[in-house]
């Protein structure tokens, strides 16, 4: 069992998933649903791999669990290309003060924090993370600016990178989050994988909803708003392309 089925089996025991007005069925939870085969969805079939499976880390920093909750999805994606993955968080820099103040959600403790010294160990990361004011919040920039030595010593040249992200609305930061990562990922030497609009229901009119060609991403508005089926097929649709990347580079 790979160590993101082992964390969201885990997960499932002991917390309750948080999940849109248009619920799952029990088939569909993270560890249970199966990706989608048709156009629309994340998987066209896992990428045959010869040798080692090339690891993918999924690193995120989320306050309410609307990211940790799309972090599942990307796991899976990139799992049914072939690959495998591991989900870390951040560390927290706010105080426990501070976090009740803001009735923050309980910290999976089933997620290990990274060390920035991990970061050399995959062979591709996607970074997902809540915007702060249309950029990368504190939290996952304390992490960046860990990586001085990654950056002596070009132990991240070449790995492939992406970005998930949230937002209070559609121009919250939908764009703009990520982009203010990509500045990091340049002066590391990665390569930005976006998602582009592989999956055309990111074009999709009918329903508001988050995400844009740089990745993919939910609307949280004031909190009580959960990822929806959408968003959460976008965020399988990530992983499982940015899976097939790292495989072809590994190669």
């Amino acid at each position: 069992m790979s160590n993101y089925r082992s964390q969201i089996n885990t997960y499932q025991q002991g917390r309750q998933p948080q999940t849109s007005s248009s619920s799952f069925s029990s088939e569909e939870l993270p560890g249970r649903r199966r990706p989608s085969n048709s156009t629309q969805g994340a998987s066209s079939g896992p990428i045959q791999v010869t040798g080692r499976q090339p690891v993918v880390f999924v690193i995120y920093y989320s306050m309410y669990g609307h990211i940790e909750r799309m972090a599942m999805e990307v796991c899976a994606g990139v799992e049914a290309a072939g690959c495998e993955c591991r989900m870390f968080q951040v560390a927290e820099t706010l105080s426990s003060d501070v976090l009740n103040k803001m009735h923050a959600a309980e910290k999976n403790r089933q997620v290990p924090i990274i060390k920035v010294e991990q970061l050399a160990e995959a062979d591709g990361i996607i970074f997902g993370m809540p915007t702060r004011f249309g950029s990368a919040p504190a939290q996952m920039r304390a992490l960046f600016d860990q990586c001085g030595g990654h950056w002596r010593s070009n132990a991240l040249i070449g790995k492939p990178a992406g970005v998930f992200f949230s937002t209070g609305s559609l121009g919250g930061g939908q764009e703009t989050t990520a982009l203010t990562a990509v500045t990091f990922f340049t002066h590391l030497g990665m390569i930005f994988v976006p998602l582009g609009y592989k999956n055309k229901s990111l074009q999709n009119l009918d329903e508001a909803h988050g995400g844009s060609p740089y990745g993919s991403g939910t609307l949280a508005g004031d909190g009580s708003r959960q990822p929806t089926r959408l968003e959460l097929q976008l965020a399988q649709t990530q992983g499982n392309e940015f899976g097939k990347v790292v495989i072809k580079l590994t190669r």
